[in-house]
């Protein structure tokens, strides 16, 4: 899961960018390391992590400062992020969750924990973008069920046209050959009745499936609260 996974540290203090780099690269991450906000929103653009360790208090910018910047910004709102900070306030963590943050550590923290929520992070973005690919997915499904059912009754009505012409013209001519003719063009046509009726029982039994699955499957809202939860605030 590591492998090729970028990060990037983002911390005042030199002895924890050092410490995180050394580490984290031991361990198959692509790790780049910034000092303060400013450094690191440039670093984002250029390097677009997968992943953003974040302490709060920093000169320059802050990591709330920084932190409202990329979540207001289309290009980098969905890169998630882990905040450090030595405050251990519960007000001061809501907000954090509020702006956007994934996760909050409060220092000193222990590597192994702070790896550990690294991949749990990590996983719940994996599974977030899986279910927003699959709605997206379902969306276009949907639509081309709506499409195909429009155009299957358009079909319907062009051949009961068809038929109602058929029935007319076998009203007015009684020669024998072109009764025969007539009877052959309406035998197909009760052929691609009966094939337009089978694709339109096909077509409702897929919706009713997919209506099965939507209520039985995790959206990404409920995903969302699901994964808040999970994080740890105290």
């Amino acid at each position: 899961m590591n492998t090729q996974r970028k990060i990037l540290i983002v911390d005042d203090e030199t002895i924890n960018l050092d410490f995180f780099d050394l580490m984290l690269s031991k361990l198959g991450f692509t790790v780049e390391k910034a000092s303060d906000g400013l450094e690191a929103l440039e670093l984002v653009k250029r390097f677009l992590p997968d992943i953003i360790l974040l302490d709060n208090v920093m000169p320059n910018m802050s990591g709330w400062e920084l932190t409202k910047i990329l979540k207001n910004d289309p290009k980098y709102m969905e890169i998630p992020i882990v905040m450090f900070s030595a405050l251990d306030d519960v007000k001061d963590k809501v907000e954090g969750f509020e702006l956007g943050v994934d996760d909050y550590i409060t220092k000193p923290f222990n590597f192994s924990e702070v790896l550990a929520r690294i991949r749990a992070v990590l996983r719940n973005r994996e599974l977030y973008a899986q279910i927003v690919v699959r709605e997206s997915r379902l969306c276009l499904a949907e639509e081309l069920s709506v499409d195909m059912k429009k155009n299957l009754l358009d079909f319907i009505k062009s051949i009961d046209a068809l038929d109602a012409a058929i029935h007319i013209l076998s009203k007015e001519s009684p020669d024998e050959s072109y009764a025969k003719l007539l009877g052959a063009i309406s035998g197909e046509s009760q052929k691609v009745r009966k094939h337009v009726a089978e694709l339109d029982a096909r077509i409702e039994k897929t919706t009713a499936e997919w209506d099965k699955l939507k209520k039985n499957e995790i959206g990404i809202s409920l995903l969302e609260t699901e994964i808040r939860k999970n994080l740890t605030v105290g």
